[in-house]
């Protein structure tokens, strides 16, 4: 011990000199060698507490480092997380506002028409990549990203299907009828397969991302002129989507509602000449312009009569029709407004209507110059459709039959799912229905009727454009309240509510009226579009009342199966005939089974069979009861 002190003391001296040195004064003075022992210890003790302090800190900072790193690598994470994330979600934006930003490079003259190919094709061809080089760069000018694109630039050919939409609809910028939701749908759809899809609309600005106008002078013809138009550009639901903003005519989409106006073809067919004349002045060659109802129907004779010799050579028309309610007929001279010649035209195998002669049919023109004709419907078959529902189109589509296709409508199994709906208090499944009764109760207590799950609830949803017999549904509520009311169970063992689907409460005298006559503490009506609201009625429904069950826009039959409800038509108790849907081999399996098991049965034997269900439990009710459920099994 005492040699290692002397050794920190004296590291100059070797330890044996040191032993040599006190061994040969053994007679010193004891009391200095004391003092120099304890001097020794003291400083000895020092250095050991100044090591253990150095030591402590080291720790101390060491600690600090880790957690300072950890920190460090969970923020890294994060950050990763997020640009994933972000770069994910925003992949088909960031896509969109390029290549949208490619046509606006077009229309001021930067690029010619066959060099903005040239780039649509780098972009779908390598979207990953192109994703990575214009993350952060696409808020540069129009010079950084034409240098940018230049460099990319590769001939490699699009192995996708370019498709345009020209389209009066779309969820969720605008939405009137079924027509919205498919054209949202369908483009999804298509782009998820390696398609390039885009839109042109008519101007509604709202849920639209990156919105942005383009700086340039862009003219379309109508009415002997060529009349200024504002063009902008964005991105919905990963679909980018070309607005056309009238300028001479802005008055032509600035309207309350979106049709029923008495210059409805004025309004579209400006707005359908418009687009096809952006379509060419931007360079695009699509392979299919896909155009929709008669609003857009136009554009099938202005393709081939003015358009296909303008670079369009290779670009095919497909036309969908969702509804024959309206055909739009009109004067043959007002095709001349967006530059047709109506003595070409107005002829038997053109557009001239079938009944009414000395009329344009615009629909029919439609038919007639598209390659492809599309009818919507999950009901009816083709032959039923041409000869029984064409509303005076039947010797047109007899002539083009063989481009007709029948496409069943979509489902929205995502947004209408007991199991997952967000707006309902408690999920429920066909294979688990108790939360079924609790959404009852918490319908009854919004409401403010008698809450108890035994009370059957009948729901009825229709829109401000549904075709709903108001005698027919006024009937139905009577005689159902007074079927009860003079049976054993008490007055409140039924209740209806009706929702009307409207974005504001209009005046409607037949309405009124029906109110009047059904107004009962048990009865409630709901004029406004509350979707939380909308999804509960379909989940604490026993049954829903249906005004069609060839329903596109609303599609009640199809809610009220996938919540567990018996779709039932609107028909008076005893009137057993009702129009029956097909079932051909051309149905789908969802419409036979609608057909077979609901098509024939009345609400007075909905309402006998739900009362069994609650007074006795048998084997005859069990399969009953299974009946009403297959429907959540066969959405």
């Amino acid at each position: 011990m005492m040699r290692s002190m002397a050794y920190l003391k004296y590291p100059h001296k070797r330890e044996g000199h040191d032993h040599m040195k006190m061994t040969q004064s053994p007679e010193s003075d004891p009391d200095t060698k004391q003092t120099e022992i304890w001097q020794l210890f003291s400083e000895a003790q020092r250095n050991i507490l100044y090591l253990n302090k150095q030591r402590l800190m080291a720790l101390e900072e060491l600690k600090k480092a880790e957690r300072e790193k950890e920190i460090l690598l969970d923020r890294i994470e994060k950050l990763e997380e997020e640009i994933q994330a972000g770069t994910g979600k925003d992949k088909l934006s960031i896509l969109w506002e390029l290549l949208l930003r490619i046509d606006s490079m077009v229309l001021k003259g930067m690029i010619d028409t066959g060099e903005a190919s040239d780039f649509r094709r780098v972009v779908m061809n390598s979207n990953a990549m192109v994703v990575d080089v214009f993350f952060d760069i696409m808020q540069r000018e129009d010079v950084e990203l034409l240098a940018e694109l230049r460099h990319l630039s590769n001939k490699n050919k699009r192995n996708g299907f370019h498709i345009v939409h020209i389209c009066t609809e779309m969820v969720p910028v605008v939405s009137v009828g079924s027509l919205a939701s498919y054209v949202t749908g369908l483009s999804h759809a298509l782009q998820r397969q390696g398609n390039l899809v885009e839109q042109y609309a008519s101007l509604e600005l709202d849920a639209v991302q990156g919105l942005r106008e383009i700086e340039a002078e862009f003219y379309s013809y109508f009415n002997g002129q060529f009349c200024g138009n504002r063009i902008w550009t964005g991105v919905v639901h990963g679909i980018g989507v070309t607005f056309i903003q009238p300028i001479l005519y802005s008055t032509f989409f600035t309207r309350e509602r979106l049709y029923g106006y008495p210059d409805d073809f004025e309004r579209f067919s400006y707005f359908s000449r418009a687009s096809l004349d952006y379509i060419v002045k931007s360079g695009k060659q699509p392979d299919v312009l896909h155009i929709h109802n008669w609003e857009t129907a136009i554009i099938g004779p202005l393709f081939w009569e003015v358009f296909v010799k303008q670079g369009l050579e290779g670009s095919r028309i497909m036309l969908t029709c969702h509804d024959f309610g309206s055909l739009c007929l009109e004067q043959p001279d007002k095709l001349a407004l967006c530059g047709l010649d109506s003595s070409r035209l107005h002829r038997s195998d053109r557009l001239q209507d079938n009944t009414k002669g000395h009329l344009a049919n615009i629909l029919k023109g439609g038919v007639v110059y598209s390659n492809k004709v599309v009818i919507m419907s999950s009901m009816y078959s083709k032959a039923s459709i041409i000869h029984s529902l064409s509303h005076g189109l039947e010797s047109t589509f007899s002539v083009h039959e063989d481009k007709l296709l029948i496409a069943p409508y979509g489902f929205d199994k995502f947004t209408w799912d007991p199991s997952k709906d967000k707006f309902l208090p408690e999920n429920y499944s066909a294979d688990n229905m108790k939360g079924k009764a609790v959404c009852k109760v918490a319908l009854q207590h919004h409401l403010g009727l008698t809450e108890h799950a035994s009370i059957i609830l009948v729901g009825c949803i229709f829109s401000e454009v549904s075709d709903v017999d108001l005698e027919n549904l006024k009937e139905v509520v009577l005689i159902g309240s007074r079927r009860h009311v003079q049976s054993d169970m008490s007055a409140d063992s039924l209740q209806f509510v009706f929702m009307r689907l409207g974005k504001v409460p209009c005046k409607n005298t037949s309405l009124d009226s029906f109110l009047a006559e059904i107004k009962d503490e048990n009865v409630r009506f709901i004029d406004k579009c509350d979707e939380a609201l909308s999804h509960l009625i379909f989940a604490g429904s026993d049954i829903i009342l249906c005004p069609s069950f060839h329903d596109p826009m609303l599609q009640a039959p199809l809610k009220a199966m996938r919540y567990g409800a018996a779709p039932i038509a609107i028909t008076p108790f005893g009137k057993r005939i009702r129009s029956v849907v097909d079932n051909d081999f051309q149905s789908t399996k969802l419409s036979q089974f609608l057909n077979t098991t609901f098509a024939y049965l009345s609400l007075n034997q909905a309402l006998d069979e739900i009362e069994q269900f609650h007074a006795v439990e048998s084997e005859d009710n069990e399969c009953n009861k299974e009946r009403l459920l297959m429907g959540c099994r066969v959405l």
